[in-house]
């Protein structure tokens, strides 16, 4: 993940310092800019670009972006460049004095309300949240979905269960998943309802008028292909199979393969397509994996281990139960795993 800080006074350029420490213990790689005379300030500080064209930038490469200085400059600075809270980056502004922290977009899905309490803290200032599901002190679902890896169906629904809960209205829920722990306040389970929340493996269910899918992503594919297999065969197998056990792309993790396919166009063009990381193990690590797995000679003489789909499932999914043995089709095998999950609200 990265971050990057800009400033434009002297003494915005040493809080950047500062800040910087915060964004780098919560794992964020972090660079930091300011005006060309205030660099003497630290050797590490860089020469900021024009405001438009470093936000610009910033938001190509970041998933959080701190501006030093008065909210006009960060508000002028990336007006041109944003676009919904599904993709923007978080932005967060601070006074060159560091009295306030001000998130002033993706609070929530960024992570730039948390983000802003926590830099706030370190520097003794205030952060100042104005999200009205956080200054009501109410579950906010699409902060709790971006936390939990889960994906959204509908970000209009997801408004309308949030003004329903602003508004002292009963949100209903139904889940395939079980749930542990207490459901926040305002929504019950079961119950009739102009407004709800359906958590499971795709967004067919719509038990209410106003229905809010929640789609965890909970499953690990496991793919072995012939050398040069076009990405449309890895994709009709993935698909049709999906489809036959009523999952949803979205609830798709990740994808796994033996390190003799790392450099598969077809593959590495799929995990592209869908927007899904992709991870590559030796045979070893791969013959390493518990579990009863079908097994081939053939393809143990090739690569080195009996089985490349559903060994590539298990370890990808950390051990997750394989749902989906293994699947032929035009020169692609494919096997699906899924993991544990319950739906927990206090996360």
């Amino acid at each position: 993940m990265k971050a990057v800080i800009f400033s434009y006074t002297r003494r915005g350029a040493s809080l950047s310092l500062r800040i910087r420490k915060c964004l780098q213990a919560l794992d964020y790689e972090t660079e930091v800019y300011t005006s060309e005379k205030y660099i003497e300030v630290d050797s590490s500080l860089k020469k900021s670009a024009a405001c438009k064209v470093a936000a610009n930038q910033a938001f190509q490469d970041n998933q959080v972006i701190v501006y030093i200085g008065a909210c006009g400059i960060a508000v002028r600075a990336i007006a041109p460049f944003v676009k919904n809270k599904t993709v923007d980056p978080a932005v967060i502004s601070i006074d060159e004095r560091g009295r306030f922290v001000i998130p002033l977009l993706s609070g929530h899905i960024g992570g730039a309300n948390d983000i802003s309490r926590i830099i706030a803290q370190e520097i003794n200032a205030q952060a100042v949240i104005t999200t009205a599901t956080d200054i009501n002190g109410l579950y906010a679902v699409d902060e709790w979905a971006a936390k939990n890896n889960v994906y959204i169906g509908s970000m209009h629904a997801a408004k309308e269960v949030s003004a329903a809960l602003v508004d002292n209205e009963i949100v209903g829920f139904i889940s395939k998943y079980e749930v542990n722990g207490e459901i926040p306040a305002g929504i019950v389970r079961n119950k009739i309802a102009r407004v709800g929340i359906a958590i499971g493996d795709n967004d067919e269910l719509k038990p209410f008028p106003v229905t809010l899918n929640l789609i965890p992503k909970v499953y690990y594919l496991g793919i072995g292909c012939r050398r040069d297999t076009v990405m449309e065969n890895i994709e009709q197998l993935v698909l049709d199979q999906l489809a036959e056990l009523k999952i949803n792309i979205k609830a798709v993790a990740g994808i796994a393969s033996i390190d003799l396919k790392k450099n598969e166009k077809g593959l590495l063009a799929f995990a592209e397509k869908y927007k899904l990381p992709i991870r590559f193990f030796t045979a070893a690590e791969l013959e390493s994996q518990q579990g009863e797995f079908s097994s081939s000679e053939f393809v143990q003489s090739i690569v080195g281990v009996s089985n490349v789909c559903e060994r590539s499932a298990a370890a990808v999914s950390e051990g997750g139960k394989i749902m989906l043995p293994k699947k032929s089709q035009n020169g692609v095998t494919l096997a699906i795993a899924q993991k544990d999950w319950l739906v927990n609200f206090s996360k």
